[in-house]
């Protein structure tokens, strides 16, 4: 006589296998324990960032005109030290994970764009350029603080493990967002939208809830509150469509136009302007950093450094802004990101963005929260060519839920322009990466998913 087996047997036998396996076990703690530690690293990157802002806004309060001084050899300084100790440290990050991940590099070449030595190296040299007063931001260097140290959780993996170095790298850069924006929902949408090109990696659960942990160690250190603090912004209604169109318009363009222009500037180049870059990189930092300086008088000083204050200040009904500040820190922004010291564009950006919305509410009276908030998310999106991590990043950070459809149609569309001008930035600059270390003789096969004239070019020219 057959006897049904007693009901939930099933589901004991799978608890009692999941529970004895110590190597899943293990794979999770050490998963964890280094989220912790990446949020632990965006963290001391926040701090001594803050720190170095702090320091350089005081030298400049009490000797304006010694920056002419102070920023250029600061900037050479860092340039100096970055191509003698850490040439994968400088420029955003982002790009370095991305050229990490991509299927024609080498396991031994990952070091390259993504390592321990890096994630420190990026944290003092970050910290170092916003030191000189140059204008960019710690978010995109979190990334690849963040996924140094996750990637090197692979030493302490037990073997055959499930999660592989590409999980771990799109773990830990999106871990970064999440832990320098204080917003852990960017960070998984950053994961999905800009560094994951693979769905394994997208659906596996503990790398998610690794970015989640280090989003919670922001979070646990800087307390519940948005990037910007809490600042209502109203909900957009049908008045403010021609105005929010205009920011959107305009952020669109102006994104498109900035990231064509740092593609350009940052691609190897015939022109005198980029062999100068090439071959003289301290004489082009001094260059650019004079320049940082001279622009940043000029504009009373609202144009160095990350511009997180100005975009405060706009956001919580300040004029923070006058005339043509939004295009000098434009020029300061282009200068900084391709004079070769570690730092990003995202707060830079977000900068840029409020005020293009500030200028447009300035001219038609109308609320300037709401066109800020619209010109923060348009502008992002048009530079990352990432609209929906941009529009969830600035809705987290003024607490704008309110404007959720306002902010990804403007998002949608600002990185709709934004393709028709230039192509994605950060994928551009990776393929150039890649270019540079892939040998010759794997051009064909290795970089077949990366089709484009630029990469075939700077491969056949090595």
């Amino acid at each position: 006589m057959n006897e049904t087996p007693p009901s939930g047997s099933g589901e004991a036998q799978a608890l009692g296998r999941e529970l004895s396996d110590w190597r899943a076990w293990a794979a999770r703690l050490v998963i964890i324990g280094f989220a912790v530690l990446s949020g632990l690293a965006v963290i001391g990157l926040t701090w001594l960032s803050e720190a170095a802002l702090r320091a350089f806004f005081s030298l400049h309060t009490e000797q304006p005109w010694l920056v002419l001084i102070w920023t250029p050899a600061l900037t050479t300084g860092i340039v100096w030290l970055t191509r003698r100790w850490a040439p994968g440290a400088a420029g955003s990050g982002i790009p370095q994970v991305l050229a990490a991940q991509h299927e024609a590099i080498e396991p031994g070449q990952r070091s390259r764009f993504v390592s321990l030595k890096l994630s420190v190296a990026k944290v003092l040299l970050t910290s170092g350029g916003l030191l000189a007063g140059l204008s960019t931001g710690r978010e995109g260097p979190s990334v690849q603080v963040a996924a140094g140290v996750m990637h090197h959780a692979r030493r302490w993996l037990p073997e055959r493990s499930h999660i592989n170095e590409r999980g771990l790298l799109v773990a830990g850069g999106a871990a970064g967002v999440a832990a320098a924006f204080n917003t852990p929902l960017g960070g998984v949408m950053f994961a999905i939208e800009e560094l994951s090109r693979r769905p394994e990696d997208r659906a596996s659960g503990l790398l998610i809830a690794a970015i989640v942990i280090a989003g919670l160690v922001a979070v646990s250190a800087h307390g519940s509150g948005t990037y910007f603090g809490r600042i209502q912004v109203e909900a957009f209604g049908w008045g403010l469509l021609l105005p929010g169109l205009a920011v959107t318009l305009a952020c669109g363009l102006s994104g498109g136009l900035f990231s064509r222009l740092l593609s350009w500037s940052l691609s190897p180049g015939t022109d005198r302007f980029r062999r100068f870059r090439q071959a003289h990189p301290c004489w082009f930092a001094a260059a650019c950093g004079l320049a940082v300086a001279g622009i940043g008088l000029a504009s009373s000083g609202s144009s160095f450094g990350s511009g997180y204050q100005v975009t405060r200040q706009m956001l919580e009904g300040q004029d923070a802004t006058q005339g043509l500040d939004t295009l000098l820190r434009f020029l300061t922004t282009w200068l900084s990101a391709i004079c070769g010291v570690p730092g990003g564009i995202f707060a830079p950006s977000l900068t840029m963005g409020a005020s293009i919305g500030h200028e447009v509410a300035s001219l038609t009276a109308d609320p300037k929260p709401v066109l800020i908030a619209i010109g923060m998310a348009a502008f992002l999106a048009a530079v990352t060519q990432a609209p929906i991590t941009a529009f969830i990043i600035v809705m987290e950070m003024v607490d704008g839920h309110a404007m959720v459809l306002s902010l990804m149609g403007a998002a949608m569309l600002a990185a709709a322009l934004s393709r028709l001008i230039a192509r994605p930035l950060y994928e551009t600059l990776a393929r150039q990466m890649v270019a540079t270390v892939v040998p010759r003789t794997k051009k064909a096969p290795a970089l077949a998913d990366a089709s484009g004239d630029d990469v075939a070019e700077a491969v056949s020219r090595r």
